[in-house]
């Protein structure tokens, strides 16, 4: 169990039953961190070959984990759960499948409920995916970037009971800013200059098109150029291209520093 900073009653009720079976660990937060850090802390104390998470608000049910490992035995390396067919209000059921549709078409992966927190993972996926603010939703993206099989079973959900949900638009919006974050990092985290250097470009050209037109107004029709706005945007397009390009090579400075160190990015199945 992960305890997120929780203010009722929810810590003596783990010890409660961890008094009852040795096995039970209990991780606490001096105060609540979050969806991700709570998950990096069950996932390094973790040491199974198949790790399960699952949210603790009993909308999932445990019974349903043959489900997930028959799909594992099948080869995949992270399966995640399908609630075809949700128990919560259209409030919160409308933008998911926003979210999700939007997701899957960014990303090119065909899920149908990526931030699902029922899940089952290999022991190596865990120990190889690093989060950090909220992108706990986009597990199985990152999966996917370092390599793994993912697949995903249709499981039953139940109506909420106990507490209430923090999901709402302004959780929402950050799940959209997240998905650009995932989308740079798993496209462009090792060649910054790509990314940097199309916009770069693009707005150097553009700076260079609208200079050569301010000389034909200046010398071929011999016109005033220094009260016209389009003299201030040649030089701001020229200028936003070079800082753009510069961006680009300081991110590439930066990749290939962390490679020289050792930390290449990458995920090894095997070395024979």
């Amino acid at each position: 169990f992960v305890d997120d900073g929780s203010t009722d009653e929810s810590y003596q009720v783990m010890r409660d039953i961890q008094k009852r079976d040795n096995r039970v660990r209990i991780i606490k937060f001096r105060r609540n961190f979050g969806k991700s850090d709570a998950l990096t802390a069950g996932f390094k104390k973790s040491c199974g070959d198949i790790i399960f998470t699952l949210d603790a608000d009993l909308q999932d049910d445990p019974e349903e984990i043959p489900k997930f490992l028959d799909k594992i035995s099948q080869g995949y390396d992270l399966v995640v759960g399908w609630r075809f067919k949700r128990n919560d209000p259209i409030t919160k059921r409308l933008p998911s499948k926003m979210f999700n549709l939007i997701t899957s078409l960014i990303t090119g992966i065909h899920l149908h409920d990526f931030n699902c927190g029922y899940k089952a993972y290999r022991g190596e996926v865990v120990r190889n995916i690093n989060l950090y603010g909220e992108l706990h939703r986009y597990i199985p993206v990152l999966a996917v970037w370092k390599g793994y099989s993912v697949g995903e079973v249709k499981i039953r959900h139940r109506a909420r009971r106990f507490g209430e949900s923090k999901y709402g638009f302004n959780r929402l919006m950050k799940g959209f800013l997240d998905l650009i974050t995932v989308k740079f990092l798993t496209t462009y985290a090792k060649r910054p200059l790509h990314f940097f250097g199309f916009f770069g470009m693009l707005s150097f050209l553009l700076g260079i098109i609208s200079g050569i037109y301010i000389l034909y107004l200046k010398f071929i029709i011999n016109s005033s150029i220094g009260d016209r706005p389009i003299l201030i945007l040649t030089i701001l397009l020229i200028l936003v291209g070079i800082q753009f390009i510069s961006l680009g090579l300081l991110g590439e400075m930066i990749v290939s520093r962390k490679e020289v160190v050792g930390d290449e990015g990458i995920s090894l199945k095997s070395t024979e």
